[in-house]
C-alpha cells in the first residue's frame, strides 16, 4: 500500500525516464537525471517501497499476439443488487479479451477495453460472452479509427 510521499523534480525526472524505458540500468538512469548511481538507486528503491512505482512490465505489440483490434465498450446495467453486480464484475474480469474494466460514476456504468484479433472475433465475444449476462441492460461498442496517443 502506498503512503504519502513528496516528489521533487529529480524523482519526477526518474519516473519520466522509466516510463520511457523501464529497462534502463541504474547507471544510465543516474546519468540521465544528473545523479551518481548510489543516490539514484536509493531514490529508485524509495519510489518502489512507497508504492509510487508499482511494477515493471513489457509493452507487447497487440497484433503480434493476435489482438490487433481494440474496441471500447460502454455497458449499462439494470441490476442494483450487490450480488448481481459482484457476479457481473467477476465474470467480466475473467474474460481474457477484457484488458481493462472500469466502474464509472454516472453513465455508462462500466467501461471495457476489449482486445481481439479482428471484427469476427469481437462479434463472437459480443454474442457469446457479453450479450445476455445477468444485469446488463445495454452495450455500446466504439471502434477506434486511429490511436493518437497512448500511455503504455
Amino acid at each position: 500500500m502506498s503512503k504519502e510521499i513528496t516528489l521533487d523534480a529529480v524523482d519526477r525526472d526518474i519516473l519520466f525516464h522509466l516510463r520511457q524505458d523501464g529497462r534502463l540500468t541504474n547507471v544510465e538512469l543516474a546519468k540521465r537525471v544528473g545523479l551518481t548511481p548510489p543516490p539514484c538507486l536509493r531514490r529508485l528503491k524509495r519510489l518502489e517501497e512507497t508504492g509510487v512505482i508499482t511494477g515493471y512490465r513489457a509493452v507487447v505489440d497487440p497484433e503480434a499476439v493476435g489482438r490487433g483490434l481494440e474496441v471500447m465498450v460502454d455497458v449499462e446495467v439494470s441490476a442494483n443488487d450487490l450480488r448481481t453486480i459482484g457476479i457481473l464484475e467477476e465474470t467480466l474480469s475473467s474474460y481474457e479479451e477484457v484488458v481493462e474494466l472500469r466502474r464509472m460514476f454516472g453513465r455508462p456504468d462500466y467501461f471495457l477495453r476489449v482486445a481481439v484479433a479482428d471484427h469476427d472475433a469481437y462479434s463472437a465475444f459480443l454474442t457469446s460472452k457479453l450479450t445476455g449476462l445477468p444485469g446488463i441492460l445495454r452495450v455500446e461498442s466504439h471502434l477506434t479509427m486511429q490511436k493518437i496517443k497512448t500511455d503504455s
